[in-house]
């Protein structure tokens, strides 16, 4: 026994630090690219030698490089994940999860338990201008790529699908390029939509993709749907807001239609699969009341607000699972 762990749990802001710093000087993509000593990679990357060793050390200690005498390697998650001529490219997500708000709303754990709701202000957290939700947009989608493409093959043939909170609208999108007579319509705020009226256009759907600027609370577009998709969407609120949305979009569907939730949904153990597991401490963190809802609560919320028959699924090639509601 040592208390090796606690050590370095409490540093852990060194190795977001060191990876999201990494990313941010095309690292991997240059010992991608055969740089591989330090003095290449320091040229490669425009950097310090004495920054470039000890960094590419601590990487290789964090199983992100091989090293072999003085050579530096990828591994295959880093080949696959990091380098960025890689077509599984992930590291824009550092845009959003390396943002400052995340380190902030993690500085007060304690009173955070003690309260049981964020340090942040939540008013300014939703806030239309906040500027979190442009960065989420613009970094998370290469993410949820491969939950985009399941959810498309689970909405079946649909002609009519409203994108709730469509942030960079790879869901929208991936259905659309799918099912060439969907029509897609995105609700979000402006400036996130800007983000996502983008990707439609650079995945050839703008014809078939439509902004609704606004809130999800406030507006009420006029179906019906073929299929509503809520993605990462009810985690930040509680039960009773959940519910009264819910029997909001059920409103809104056509006779046989469905809704995907796209969510991180923990075992009633609440301790698996561990990042479903773990994102309630995110919530807790972040918002003033949300959290991760075992597929339980969800069915008895969903039956609450008139969808008989739910299902969950895990999302392959990814973390979250999907639940399907009629």
């Amino acid at each position: 026994m040592t208390p090796e762990r606690i050590f370095q749990t409490l540093l852990a802001f060194q190795s977001a630090g060191a990876l999201k710093g990494a990313i941010e000087l095309e690292l991997f993509t240059a010992i991608g690219d055969g740089a591989t000593t330090v003095p290449a990679i320091a040229a490669a990357c425009a950097a310090s030698e004495r920054g470039v060793r000890i960094l590419c050390d601590y990487l290789v200690i964090g199983g992100f490089l091989t090293k072999s005498g003085d050579a530096y390697g990828l591994t295959e998650e880093s080949a696959a994940f990091l380098n960025k001529k890689s077509p599984m490219y992930l590291g824009s997500v550092a845009i959003f999860l390396g943002h400052p708000f995340h380190r902030e709303a993690a500085s007060d754990v304690a009173k955070t338990v003690r309260t049981g709701t964020s340090i942040l202000d939540a008013n300014k957290f939703f806030d239309i201008e906040h500027e979190a939700w442009i960065r989420f947009a613009e970094g998370m989608a290469p993410m949820m790529v491969p939950a985009a493409h399941y959810m498309a093959a689970v909405a079946g043939s649909p002609r009519r699908v409203l994108d709730i909170a469509a942030g960079h609208g790879i869901f929208g999108i991936v259905t659309a390029q799918k099912h060439p007579e969907a029509v897609i319509d995105a609700l979000d705020w402006a400036g996130v939509l800007a983000v996502a009226r983008e990707n439609a256009a650079k995945f050839g759907v703008s014809e078939r993709w439509n902004a609704i600027e606004g809130s999800a609370f406030e507006i009420t577009p006029p179906g019906p749907y073929d299929a509503i998709y809520v993605t990462n969407f009810f985690h930040h609120f509680d039960r009773a807001t959940c519910v009264g949305l819910m029997k909001k979009w059920r409103a809104l569907l056509a006779p046989g239609g469905v809704m995907l939730t796209l969510e991180f949904v923990p075992n009633p153990d609440r301790v698996t699969p561990p990042t479903s597991a773990a994102f309630p401490m995110t919530m807790l963190l972040n918002t003033a009341a949300g959290d991760a809802y075992t597929f339980a609560e969800y069915e008895a919320m969903l039956q609450e607000a008139g969808f008989s028959a739910n299902e969950c699924h895990q999302v392959p090639n990814a973390p979250q699972q999907l639940i399907v509601s009629k």
